[in-house]
């Protein structure tokens, strides 16, 4: 199934998959960070000969060598594999694959778990390369975790080159190694999981939802209710509501609230997030389709990020950080870091899926 294709998408597990597309293939995995940890670890335990590529002077080399992998640089490690796992962020592909390009041979395969930089032609890899994505649907510790519980993590595969006829079983293969086909692994293209991926983190998942509470919260504080009563109804309570509507959907979210919170919910969520929002939404939508977005975000890149650091710093000072910090502080759970990873920008920073 290639890129330009469209389709049903159609669910694959354990048994879809054939391990020996791999089990005599050396896999590069570059970047070592909350994908790259995660994928190397699982591969190796799975059997697959692993090689990780990281600059000489990362602070992850020890990390990686204590988890006992072996680790070159990126050049060297692609040299070696069959199989290159692009695993360092969006920002940071184009200059290591203008550096590992001359390393790719005909019969290899170039392995994303985003597709930006291909979808917005930012990577264009060579002829006789397959070029193929497996995205584990979730942050690198859980998929690690996941997978030292004998359980899995959804995903999702794409092909977007296929060279050899024999991407699709091969990525598979991969999915299977790292634990994916456990749970589900989902066949998309690189151009429907860029801009789904992209739309859903700017509308709702880090955009939406950051500012809707954000709003919420001025709006009691600025109606003189107490800062630390618009924190818990805002900000605490909406993981109780996340995590029904995780485990069953929002119909089981409905029936487990109390009948007030449903008619309160039925009744007046349209008035906030309306046609009008709707229409909004249709435009980032937009942006991410034409490649507005893109281009804003590689130039923002290419100017030092002023905007972004300027963003991060204002988000940072808002006063729902304040007041949230003390109260946490109060709680048992408040000092909880389970899964938490802090790790350097050239390897570890991902988006939604980790």
């Amino acid at each position: 199934m290639t890129d330009d294709d469209t389709f049903e998408s159609a669910v694959y597990y354990d048994d879809d998959a054939n391990r020996s597309y791999i089990d005599d293939k050396t896999v590069a995995v570059l970047g070592y960070g909350s994908q790259g940890h995660a994928h190397a670890q699982n591969l190796d335990d799975s059997g697959v000969d692993v090689i990780v590529g990281l600059r000489e002077s990362s602070s992850s080399r020890a990390a990686a060598e204590a988890d006992g992998l072996r680790v070159a640089t990126p050049v060297e490690a692609a040299a070696e594999a069959d199989i290159v796992s692009m695993l360092v962020p969006d920002t940071v592909q184009p200059d290591v694959f203008e550096a590992i390009r001359d390393e790719l041979e005909e019969g290899q395969t170039l392995q994303f778990a985003h597709g930006f930089n291909i979808h917005y032609n930012q990577i264009r890899p060579p002829e006789g390369v397959d070029v193929t994505m497996i995205a584990p649907k979730s942050p690198g510790h859980l998929v690690r975790r996941n997978y030292e519980a004998d359980q899995g993590t959804p995903g999702l595969l794409a092909v977007y080159q296929d060279e050899t006829g024999r991407a699709k079983e091969e990525a598979l293969a991969y999915a299977q190694a790292i634990g994916c086909t456990r749970a589900g692994v989902i066949e998309t293209t690189f151009r429907e999981e860029t801009e789904t991926d992209l739309f859903g983190e700017q509308a709702v998942l880090c955009g939406g939802v950051t500012a809707l509470v954000k709003q919420a919260y001025e709006t009691l504080v600025d109606a003189g209710y107490s800062r630390e009563m618009a924190y818990f109804e805002c900000l605490n309570e909406l993981k109780l509501i996340v995590d029904l509507m995780y485990e069953g959907g929002l119909g089981d979210m409905w029936d487990s609230v109390s009948d007030t919170a449903e008619y309160g919910g039925l009744t007046r969520g349209d008035d906030v997030v309306n046609d009008e929002v709707r229409a909004r939404m249709e435009t980032v939508l937009d942006d991410v389709q034409n490649g507005t977005f893109a281009r804003e975000w590689i130039a923002e890149n290419q100017a030092g990020r002023p905007s972004y650091t300027q963003l991060r710093a204002a988000e940072k000072s808002h006063d729902i950080e304040a007041v949230g910090e003390d109260l946490r502080s109060l709680f048992a759970w408040g000092g909880e870091t389970e899964g938490s990873e802090t790790e350097e920008d050239e390897e570890g920073r991902v988006g939604m899926r980790g």
